[in-house]
């Protein structure tokens, strides 16, 4: 070999081996996070006994490193709509790559974002143009910003118990105290109830109000809006020159049955739509904010203002190929479709549990995002339990059950909010009817023990002295 060869050749010791570092490092992944990142997780995830190794993961699911299959009824908080690794997004994304195109020049026009905007905006007939980001809370950014700016106005109103993102606009409207404290000052925005029009009319006779964000249905929780609300707060909110922004970061892309959730109302068509997590097809993060030509008009309205909103990665090639594939796949596949039978399914068989069981409250929700709410049992014995938990601290019952339900039954679901006795299930849309018989059999079991008094109440009594040692 030359000189020459050896100066332009990276040596064999130089080349970056992924595969080959994982097998060497990821023995350490708590360790490395406890020592680098967030220590709270790994302390979090011990406590719990949710400190898994996992291997690998298809579909709705993954495999631990003992080769046991785990249901996936949590989809990385709704980013995997397609599961782990579709192959048409997975091909796709290999297929952007070997093209070495230009990308993210910053002064030129790639068709790739045009391409997804369009298909996108078929979806969203009413709307016009999309502006596309990197996640979740920035198209929610971008909503708040474009809204005030298109009306003129500093205040945005938001719903009591609403989760819109955590950077400081997004947290502005924020309906949960315990991640807005400590952060203030905030913008000015309001919280209304959901649901609650005079609420709403009350803060818009003060006209200085840009918009109301509102999740067709909330995260927290899983509530939905009463029918008709959003026609309502539409109307209400357009006679007084203000806007509607629709959070369907989680509960769009097909999440509930249609599209986007506000189309199980007649006649709703908000002026600004904010999309994220499930466009990614699990890989590469995007968000995007949709809206009505005239505000992106206003917003862009000369040469001057043409970067007034960017992001520097907003709108790269791998993103746009991600969602790309991941709308064919929806089309192709008829997910939205088959989110409304299976859902439909999996929602009547828990629901039909509410008679057997007394510490179960309700079951409610739409397509695949379902919330199972627990409540004060009727007998002696199991209230005297009950209470104890409740002494301890909110939301440690529900815990109870998704904890056996992994350890078990090996069933990945989360509880719905701090403070809360709701399990929220928000599953891959491709999960099938041998995946709610196996949830569905997997919960029934949890339950019998719990209203047998068996092991889980045990671990109950460690949840208990744990939030007592946090206090």
């Amino acid at each position: 070999m030359t000189t020459a060869e050896s100066a332009s050749e990276p040596s064999q010791a130089g080349k970056f081996d992924l595969a080959a570092l994982l097998a060497e490092r990821g023995a350490e992944r708590y360790e490395l996070h406890n020592r680098y990142l967030n220590p709270q997780l790994p302390r979090m995830l011990h406590t719990i006994g949710f400190d898994k190794v996992y291997e690998r993961a298809e579909g709705a699911h993954f495999w631990d490193a003992e080769g046991n299959d785990h249901l996936d009824m949590l989809a990385g908080f709704g980013v995997m709509g397609l599961g782990r690794h579709h192959p048409v997004v997975r091909k796709a994304l290999h297929d952007v790559l070997d093209l070495s195109l230009a990308d993210l020049t910053r002064f030129d026009c790639q068709p790739l974002p045009g391409l997804l905007a369009e298909r996108l905006l078929v979806h969203s007939p009413h709307l016009d143009r999309v502006f596309f980001g990197n996640s979740g809370t920035e198209a929610v950014e971008g909503a708040l910003k474009f809204a005030r700016y298109a009306t003129g106005r500093p205040r945005v109103l938001y719903c009591d118990h609403a989760f819109h993102g955590l950077t400081t606009g997004a947290l502005s409207v924020n309906g949960e105290s315990g991640f807005r404290d400590g952060f203030a000052p905030l913008l000015p925005d309001t919280a209304v109830p959901l649901g609650d029009l005079d609420a709403l009319e009350r803060e818009l006779r003060r006209g200085d109000v840009a918009a109301l964000i509102v999740e067709p249905i909330q995260g927290k929780g899983v509530h939905e809006a009463p029918p008709g609300y959003l026609r309502a707060a539409q109307d209400l909110l357009h006679r007084h020159k203000a806007l509607l922004i629709a959070d369907e970061v989680q509960t769009g892309l097909g999440r509930t049955g249609d599209f986007y959730a506000y189309q199980h109302e007649e006649g709703v068509e908000p002026d600004l739509v904010c999309v994220a997590k499930a466009l990614s097809g699990g890989y590469v993060p995007v968000g995007a904010t949709l809206g009505k030509d005239w505000i992106f008009r206003k917003v862009f309205s000369s040469m001057d203002r043409v970067l007034v909103h960017s992001a520097s990665f907003g709108a790269n090639a791998q993103a746009m190929a991600a969602g790309l594939a991941v709308l064919s796949v929806m089309e192709n596949e008829q997910i939205v479709a088959h989110v409304r039978g299976v859902g439909d399914l999996l929602r009547t068989r828990l629901a039909a549990l509410t008679d057997r069981y007394e510490l179960l409250a309700d079951v409610r929700g739409r397509g695949l995002m379902i919330g199972i709410e627990f409540g004060r049992p009727r007998s002696l014995k199991l209230r005297s339990r009950w209470a104890m938990l409740q002494a301890a601290r909110k939301g440690l019952f529900a815990q109870m059950v998704v904890v056996p339900l992994l350890q078990r039954h090996r069933i990945l679901t989360q509880v719905s909010g701090d403070h809360l006795e709701v399990i929220k299930l928000i599953p891959p849309l491709i999960v099938d009817e041998g995946d709610v018989d196996r949830f569905v059999d997997a919960f029934t079991a949890v339950m019998d023990d719990a209203h047998e008094g068996g092991l889980i109440w045990d671990f109950g009594r460690t949840l208990v002295k744990q939030a007592v040692a946090n206090r």
